[in-house]
């Protein structure tokens, strides 16, 4: 990956093939599968099978939800980014949708506390509308306190991150040319799985 996007170090031959291969079993309760997606799940052993086997049936979203859920934080809400910066512009985008992506990237750059509220910061201002809004606000969900500075800790759930990314990357697929979505979420996980391999995970430009 990239040096602006969350990769690993030199030298890590012994690291899982892929980020997406982590077991599926305790990131179940998380999804919110429908009973024929269960089914379709039955016996899968990792997140990297249980998207193949969602995407081979036509169940996109739900597949992203995997992603969104499985991916590491950093690497997750990257994946928001990208996907936000390869859909086309929102009609109604606004400085503030962009300034919240902008401080996504930042915390994924460098995620410290500062740059955790940072994003929060960026999201309230973006009303938490749109794609951006929404990956800014899985990199404040990432950890840290949800509540104001100086009061008692109130750690986020462990989940979190993942729903608001699920949700960034659904606006994303139906921005603009809607009934493209379907070819465009298919870019978007081709985009995760190479996050998940180590890489930029850039989303191609969708022709005019």
């Amino acid at each position: 990956m990239s040096q602006s996007s969350p990769g690993t170090a030199a030298g890590s031959a012994a690291a899982p093939r892929s980020k997406l291969g982590v077991a599926l079993a305790p990131l179940v309760p998380r999804l919110e599968l429908d009973a024929e997606c269960a089914v379709l799940l039955e016996g899968a052993a990792s997140a990297e099978e249980a998207i193949a086997r969602l995407e081979a049936a036509g169940k996109m979203i739900e597949a992203c939800r995997v992603v969104a859920h499985s991916l590491p934080k950093r690497e997750a809400v990257w994946w928001a980014c990208m996907c936000a910066r390869g859909a086309p512009p929102d009609p109604v985008q606004t400085a503030a949708d962009l300034a919240a992506l902008e401080a996504a990237e930042g915390w994924v750059r460098r995620p410290d506390e500062a740059n955790r509220r940072a994003a929060m910061a960026a999201a309230e201002a973006a009303k938490f509308r749109s794609t951006e809004a929404w990956a800014a606000v899985g990199a404040f969900w990432s950890g840290g306190s949800m509540a104001p500075e100086g009061q008692p800790a109130v750690p986020p759930p462990e989940h979190l991150t993942g729903v608001a990314v699920s949700g960034a990357v659904v606006l994303a697929a139906v921005r603009a040319e809607v009934n493209t979505h379907a070819a465009r979420l298919g870019r978007f996980l081709a985009s995760a799985r190479d996050i998940g391999l180590g890489g930029a995970g850039r989303v191609p430009p969708e022709a005019a």
